[in-house]
């Protein structure tokens, strides 16, 4: 039997944390969750507001080399993904009366699309099987002691703090600060020696130059059909031309590589269906308005031309414009700002956890979710993987208090 109460604080009430809660209450702990917000699940909220993207149906290999990371762990990650798999989650959606169905692209969605329902419904079962919520709790510190870990916070201006067996921290990154993911933990874990790498900007649009004669025919303007490549990674999609670049899942993919380039520069297909030579033939006798017979005879879109225009300038001959075409070398220059981002990368590095996601330095102290140094692209991946790392930290906080069991 245990000698004490077993306590958990879970720090952070994004899916991660949630899912941590669930899982170390279920083996039997007691566990509080603290959010320095009003309410749970913001960043949840504001992701399924277009539809909620829960997971995706692509097979166990593929779906892991979605993940990367520096220095990333691959097997670990394999390891915690085959724990709370694709499957598992639509299973732990359906326990919550929501069937999921697969959509264009292998994204799988609850069949009402929507996010507040089945937060509402998580939030009471977390409740009715013991869970307390603490909001407008700011965590500003803790203090490895002789009676557990000391939790500082402050609620309202006034400091508190409370002790707890073993911790979770699960605060997210630094995208949407709005929500609660502010990424104020940062100087808190870095005061403590914490090995940390620095959160940037993912799963966001990139700026590039755009001349204002370009902007005038292709901003607001999407460009479809599109094969993509930054460095050695090839991907296909929809790009939209944005007053200050690109937005879309394209560069959303490519995100890592265009980052690791001293030069960042993404080559696009505009016409990946077809070869040089069948543009080259499409264009039998054209000998001068070379943009204008493209848009007739490929159907290059206006936006398109506006942009290799102002790469290359004009065209005199089809075999030059139909390579253009095929391999638009666009500079882009840095990434949106991380407050606009989807996602962010960096965070708690891999260096400073076990394979339990628990702190070396801070023994029953375990982190999950985005705060970890990890990214995947949009499509269902990134909620996968706050809750494959909260259903980890949550197990393995719920065993860590087993060993004060006699």
């Amino acid at each position: 039997m245990c000698a004490t109460n077993r306590t958990i604080a879970v720090i952070g009430g994004g899916p991660a944390g949630l899912r941590a809660a669930e899982v170390a209450v279920a083996a039997g702990a007691s566990v509080t969750v603290y959010d320095h917000k009003p309410s749970v699940g913001r960043k949840f909220l504001v992701a399924g507001k277009s539809g909620l993207n829960l997971t995706n149906a692509a097979d166990f290999e593929d779906f892991c080399a979605q993940y990367s990371g520096t220095d990333f762990p691959v097997d670990r990650w394999r390891g915690y993904l085959e724990k709370f798999n694709n499957e598992a989650l639509r299973d732990w959606a359906l326990g919550l009366d929501e069937t999921t169905f697969v959509a264009g692209g292998g994204k799988i969605f609850p069949e009402s699309k929507k996010a507040a329902p089945l937060l509402r419904r998580w939030v009471l079962r977390l409740k009715s099987t013991g869970v307390r919520f603490e909001m407008n709790h700011r965590w500003v510190d803790l203090k490895i002691g002789s009676s557990g870990i000391e939790m500082t916070f402050d609620h309202r201006g006034a400091k508190q703090t409370s002790t707890y067996d073993a911790v979770v921290l699960a605060l997210g990154g630094a995208s949407w600060p709005q929500t609660g993911s502010d990424g104020n933990w940062w100087s808190i874990l870095q005061k403590h020696g914490i090995d940390l790498q620095p959160l940037q900007s993912t799963n966001c649009g990139w700026h590039c130059h755009w001349e204002p004669e370009t902007l005038e025919i292709a901003e607001g303007k999407p460009l479809h059909n599109l094969k993509v490549r930054a460095g050695e990674k090839t991907t296909s999609g929809e790009l939209m031309v944005t007053r200050y670049g690109f937005e879309g899942s394209p560069v959303y993919h490519l995100g890592r590589e265009l980052r690791s380039m001293a030069s960042p520069t993404l080559e696009i297909d505009f016409k990946p269906m077809f070869t040089e030579e069948h543009m080259i033939g499409k264009m039998e006798s054209a000998r001068r308005n070379f943009y204008k017979e493209a848009q007739q005879r490929w159907k290059l879109s206006e936006a398109a031309c506006a942009i290799l225009k102002q790469i290359y300038g004009e065209f005199d001959n089809a075999p030059d414009l139909a390579q253009a075409a095929k391999n638009c070398r666009i500079p882009l220059t840095d990434p949106r700002p991380i407050v606009e981002a989807i996602s962010s990368a960096g965070g708690v590095a891999w260096s400073a956890l076990d394979e339990s996601l628990m702190l070396n330095q801070l023994p029953g102290v375990y982190c999950a979710g985005e705060m970890i140094d990890w990214e995947a692209p949009t499509g269902g991946f990134l909620i996968q993987g706050c809750f494959a790392t909260g259903t980890v930290a949550g197990q393995a906080a719920a065993e860590h208090l087993l060993g004060n069991c006699v």
